[in-house]
This record gives C-alpha cells, structure tokens and sequence, in this order.
C-alpha cells in the first residue's frame, strides 16, 4: 500500500471518542478526522502511590476499552490529561477554593502537562497506547488575577484549572513541546498510533 492511500485511509477510519470533552472534539474535528462521542463513565480514581504516567495511561486505555466492549466494531480513542508540578498531580478542581489552590502554585514556575492515549479495535480489542509530556511556564499572577479568572468559571472543568485556549492565555509566558497536548488532545501521537493499526 502506498505512503498516500495509507494516510488516507487513517484519516477516513471513524474514531469513537470516549470523552464528553468539547476541547478533545474541537481538535479531531480541526484535522478533519470524523469521529462520534461516547461517554465512558469509569472510576477514575488513582491507586495508592500510583506514578501519574502510568496513573494516566491505565485511565486512557480503561476509557476506551469501557466504549468498545459495547460496540462491534470501530476505533475507540480514550484520553486522560493531567498537571504535574513538585511531582504532584493536578486533576480537576473541585471547587473555586481549590482552583484558586493550583493557580497560586503555577503562578511564575513551570509546570508539565501530560495526556495519554489510547486507541482500542472493538473487532478484536487490539490496543496501543502511549502518552506526550508539555512544558508550560505560567506568569506570576496576582491574587486580583487569580480570583478573577476563578470567577470566570473556566478553570472549573479543567486539568490544573487553566484552560490555554481560553483566557489562560493571558497568563502563559512559555510552553515547550505540543500546544494540543495542553488543550486535551495531542492529536499528532494519535495520527501517529492509527498508522500502526492500518
């Protein structure tokens, strides 16, 4: 098979996103890749001195295999993303004093965002996996700053409670390595593990 037809063919094979997440949609559908949403609702609880890399590739892949033991067929793409600052994990604030919690403790350092992947054949359950680290350096933020954006309610619903696309922006001074990676989604790692499932 050609070069050509093969990358064709990844960018025609449906995805199954097992996410209700509108940022992870927002980056497939940038790319052109179709896809359909399909909730996994699975404990996402870490285990007892659980690493965050292996933390976020056991979530990814138990999301996608959750979506794909109820299907037939399709390819089931499961993500996790995650903040690590200090060797800490950062997930999703649970509420506005805990935002505020994680924003005092990005304000002027770098941080790492990690996401991984997940990509499950229902057919006959045929998994890959593997996962992309960012760095992101946020700019000192004052205490006015700090409740103004926690008011805003973006950080709410996000990984480390910033959202980088959103009005983050303004307060992110540096990032190294995948921008979408931060988003949600590091869409080139996914390309890259639909190649070897072909």
């Amino acid at each position: 098979m050609s070069h050509k037809h093969l990358f064709e063919d990844v960018l025609k094979t449906k995805l199954v996103l097992a996410s209700r997440s509108p940022r992870r949609a927002e980056i497939l559908s940038a790319v052109g890749w179709p896809f359909e949403m399909v909730a996994a609702n699975i404990d996402e609880s870490r285990f007892v001195s659980e690493a965050a890399v292996p933390y976020v590739r056991r979530l990814a892949q138990t999301k996608a295999e959750a979506v794909a033991n109820n299907l037939t067929s399709g390819l089931v793409l499961g993500a996790d993303t995650v903040v690590l600052i200090d060797e800490k994990i950062l997930g999703q604030p649970k509420d506005a004093e805990d935002a505020r919690r994680m924003l005092k403790l990005l304000s002027g350092r770098w941080h790492e965002v990690l996401t991984a992947v997940a990509l499950v054949r229902a057919e006959e359950g045929q998994v890959v996996a593997g996962h992309e680290k960012t760095r992101v350096r946020f700019a000192e933020m004052s205490a006015a700053e700090i409740d103004w954006y926690v008011a805003t309610r973006e950080p709410m619903d996000k990984a480390g409670a910033y959202a980088v696309q959103g009005r983050a922006a303004l307060f992110i001074e540096e990032i190294q390595g995948d921008y979408f990676n931060i988003v949600g989604l590091p869409v080139r790692l996914v390309y890259k593990l639909a190649r070897t499932m072909q």
